[in-house]
Formats: C-alpha cells, structure tokens, sequence
C-alpha cells in the first residue's frame, strides 16, 4: 500500500478509538500523540489543567507533524540517489590503459579502452593501470651520479677488485594482472632483480673489462638476466633498456687506478708505433725479397738458355767439323780473331828485323790523322770516310812496314799455324 493511499495512517469515518473498522495499518498521526504522552508523563506531567496546559495537553508536548506532505518527496529522493550511485559505476580506459575490474577485491576481468561500466561500490571497483609510460629506476644513486649509493653501487669482480657501477633501468608493464597481484612494489622488484643480475655479471668478469671495453656488453648482459628474473617472479614488467651512468673504481684508490689506466695506454700507443713500423718495413722486405728471388729466377733460367744454346751451337758446330775440319778450323779461327780484335784499341806487330813487339796506337793515329786533314777534304765525304782506313801505320824509331812485306809475314805466319794444327 502506498504512503499516499488516504487510509494509510489516518483512515476516514471519525475517531478509530470510538468502536469503529479495524483493518488496516494503526494511524501515524494517533502513534505519534501517544508517544507525546508518554514523552511528558516521564518528565512529571499530566495532561490536566493544572498544569497550565491548554486543550488537555503538557507545555511539553512536541509539536504535531503531518507526515502525508512528506510521502512523495522521500520516494524522489531514494530514486534520485539509487541513480547517482548505478552513475557511480561507469568509467573510462584510455588508449594507453587497461581497466581491471575487482568484485570485493578479487579480479573479475580487464577491460580495453572505452567507455565501460561496472558494478557501483562497494561492490565492484577497478584500477587503471598504464602500458605504454616508461618507468625508470635507478641503482647505485638517487637523482644525480654525485648522490652515491654505496651499498648499491660497490660490486666485487673476478680478480677480487671492487668497482663503482651505476646505472639506470628503463621497463613498461606487459601485464597488468600480474603487475597489480604480483607485487607489493614494482620498483622495489625491479631495483633489486637489476642489481642481482649485474653483480652476478660483475662477479664473472674482470676489472678492465667492467670499466673500460666491456661495459655495453655487461649492459646488454644484464638487460637479458634481469628480465629472466623478473619473468620467473610473473611480475609483469618490461625491461626495455640498461644504461650504464658510471663505472670507476672507488675513491680512495683512484689515483692508483688513473696510474694503471696512463700505464696502459702509453703500452698502447708503443704497440700501435711498433706496429706501424712493422707495417712499413716488412711489405718492403717482402718486396726486395721477392724481386730477388725474380732476378735469381731470371739469371737462372738465363744461364740455362745459354748453357743449352752454346750446346746446341756446339753440336751444330762439331757435325760441320765432321764433315770438313779444315775449312771449319780456319774458319773458328778467323771469326776469333775477328772478336779479340774487334774490342782491342791496339795492334800488336812483330818486325824481322829486331824481333821486338811493337805497339801501334791505331786509334791515336786516327784521331791525329782526322785532326791534320785539310779542309778540303771536309767538302768530300767519301774521301774523308776513306781516309783513314787508307793511312799506313807508323812508329816511333821505326820506319813503317812496307804492305806487301806485311801481307807475306802475315801469310807465312798462317801458314805455320795451319801446319802445326794439322800435325796435332
């Protein structure tokens, strides 16, 4: 029955006290002047006129209240607020976002971008939680390399050395499900799986390795071992990146350590010297050996090719011989002869008369001979060219050699030759 309904609370037809229908719901109006009463019977009061009321009632009595003018507006009011609270249940993902609605704190399911609706509170509720925002940590200092912190940045290598490594993670989130279950702070799990990996790295490596030519690679190394940590804990995160900031040796020992470091690259730059002048040398000591051996192969395979002329010209030679000796003798000697004469500047003569070996500077003779000729001859080529060949021979302390007495000596000379020949 609706509070408006004309019998609920105040039914019509008189007093219900005097006898009258008695079905139905008591009257509001009735229960709220009986308990006005009874309010001023406790406080010590009748309802006589001694008491200075009026109309039968204390000065105490609360005020009469009519509660039919107020049906309608609590009706308006409970709908207005069971809309703002079913309004309450509707929110928003963005693209970047993924929604994770919980029903009394236990996951119920995720939820892409979009306008979405669920169960208002204190039934359901939902967390957003963002996949795309890079989040940073950082190990071994907080905000600047200067704010060190030691207990995180000190490491040991393999060679027993202690190191100052700092450096910062970069990871997004690929979960949410296991982002919001799995931890209790992602930060925390990140910093200290990081610092696991690279102190296990760390320890397998040695010193100059970690400081100088290795410190991408631990980087790399070290991206890879702490996304297996992280993986292994179901965590839900990301390792996108490990940047080195820092890698020294502690402070007290720096000065030793800058020491090794100058020691180190003066032996460099001596071995790239050195280096340098074997690149310079050894290509031209290749060189000068190779264009040796060259030559050796060329004066070789030279003095083999004689060799085997000489042999054939000799065969050659010897099958003429057979055939005629002497004619083939006189010609060998002819043709030796010609050779020993044709280099020697001097002709050697032998007189009758003294038996001594004169010495005829023919070519002195020539030039002396060319340097008296006329100028007439100058205009005649041919008899200039003649000349010399035509001017007989001459000798100091001697008077010059008749031509057909040399021309006979000359022939009885051969003739001697011959003979002693044919005789061997």
């Amino acid at each position: 029955m609706s509070l408006n309904d004309p019998k609920w609370g105040n039914r019509g037809g008189g007093d219900n006290r005097g006898g009258g229908d008695n079905q139905g719901p008591p009257d509001l109006e009735e229960l709220w002047r009986d308990f006005n009463r009874r309010l001023s019977g406790m406080f010590g009061r009748s309802g006589g006129p001694g008491n200075g009321g009026s109309g039968g009632d204390g000065g105490n009595r609360l005020p009469e209240m009519n509660f039919r003018q107020f049906g309608g507006g609590i009706g308006l009011i409970a709908a207005f607020a069971a809309v703002i609270w079913l309004a309450s249940g509707f929110y928003i993902v963005d693209a970047s976002q993924r929604g994770i609605v919980l029903q009394f704190g236990r996951f119920i399911e995720a939820t892409e971008p979009g306008l979405r609706w669920r169960m208002p509170y204190p039934i359901q509720t939902h967390e957003l939680v963002n996949l795309t925002g890079v989040r940073t940590v950082e190990i071994g200092y907080r905000g600047s390399e200067r704010n060190k912190v030691l207990k995180e940045a000190l490491m040991l290598t393999d060679d027993e050395n202690i190191v100052n490594i700092q450096f910062a993670v970069q990871y997004i989130l690929k979960d949410p499900q296991q982002y919001l279950f799995n931890n209790r702070n992602a930060d925390d799990s990140v910093i200290q799986a990081a610092e696991t990996a690279v102190r296990e790295i760390v320890g397998k490596s040695k010193m100059d390795f970690v400081l100088y030519e290795g410190r991408e690679q631990v980087a790399a190394n070290a991206q890879k071992l702490t996304q297996d940590i992280l993986d292994r804990y179901a965590t839900g995160i990301q390792v996108s990146k490990v940047t080195m900031q820092n890698a020294q040796p502690p402070e007290q020992v720096q000065s030793a350590f800058d020491d090794a470091v100058k020691a180190g690259q003066d032996r460099e730059r001596q071995k790239n010297e050195g280096q340098a002048y074997a690149n310079d040398v050894i290509p031209r000591a290749r060189g000068a050996a190779s264009r040796l051996m060259e030559e050796a192969d060329a004066h070789k395979n030279r003095v083999v090719a004689q060799a085997e002329g000489d042999a054939s010209r000799f065969k050659q030679i010897y099958a003429e011989y057979a055939k005629a000796p002497e004619v083939t003798r006189q010609r060998m000697y002819l043709e030796t002869m010609q050779q020993v004469f044709t280099n020697s500047s001097k002709v050697l003569v032998d007189t009758r008369s003294s038996s001594n070996l004169l010495s005829l500077p023919l070519d002195k003779l020539i030039q002396a001979t060319a340097a008296q000729t006329p100028a007439a001859v100058v205009g005649d080529p041919a008899a200039a060219a003649a000349r010399p060949a035509q001017m007989p021979a001459v000798v100091e302390g001697a008077a010059p050699p008749r031509p057909d007495a040399l021309s006979g000596e000359a022939r009885t000379r051969e003739s001697t030759r011959n003979r002693e020949r044919g005789d061997r």
